[in-house]
């Protein structure tokens, strides 16, 4: 098991990143919430991480805090939640905020999530009450980590809904989250902005 990996990062076109140790560049899939917190590429980074076997592939995911890690980890133990939806989970709110929702039953905010509609949240409620992982609570430490992300290869704008659409929004509410958030800079930017405005109803 792959359990953390430190090295440079090398790419970072979310919700992909390429970390190179030592010469071996590892491909990680990772929530918004560890992506927007990371620094420029070409800057050394440590992540906590997770790999997934199955028959025709080796996944790695990649996580900024051992907390967010911890709540990966119990979400896909969860019945009928994937590694994807609970990317898409995660990327959608912190830890906090998650747990918040499940003590309060707060269905409704749980399907502002894409993916999960009402028995996906009552599920989530019911099945995640008594399996939160121990964790400190989460504070604002991570957003001195943020930086302007290098240029971009792409249009910004189109990246953010390309990262959208995978964690799994429709292109069309994807392309109307982001509506008037071209000035916001990053493609990292932007989709914190659009997932913070859809979380706001």
């Amino acid at each position: 098991m792959i359990g953390r990996l430190r090295g440079t990062l090398l790419e970072k076109q979310p919700p992909w990143l390429v970390v190179d140790v030592a010469g071996v560049g590892y491909e990680l899939e990772a929530s918004m919430t560890t992506l927007v917190a990371l620094p420029v590429t070409g800057e050394v980074i440590s992540l906590h991480t997770h790999l997934i076997v199955r028959d025709d592939a080796h996944l790695l995911y990649g996580f900024a805090r051992e907390q967010e890690r911890a709540l990966f980890r119990a979400l896909i133990k969860v019945n009928g939640v994937g590694p994807r939806l609970a990317l898409a989970i995660l990327s959608g709110m912190d830890e906090a905020a998650f747990q918040r929702c499940v003590l309060d039953d707060d269905v409704k905010s749980l399907m502002r999530l894409p993916g999960v509609g009402k028995k996906t949240a009552e599920r989530l409620i019911i099945e995640m009450r008594d399996r939160f992982p121990h964790w400190e609570p989460v504070d604002d430490a991570l957003a001195g980590l943020a930086a302007t992300s290098t240029p971009a290869r792409h249009d910004p704008l189109v990246d953010a809904e390309a990262a959208l659409v995978s964690l799994g929004y429709k292109p069309v509410e994807a392309a109307r989250m982001l509506a008037g958030l071209e000035g916001e800079g990053s493609t990292e930017a932007m989709i914190k902005a659009a997932l913070s405005r859809r979380m706001a109803g």
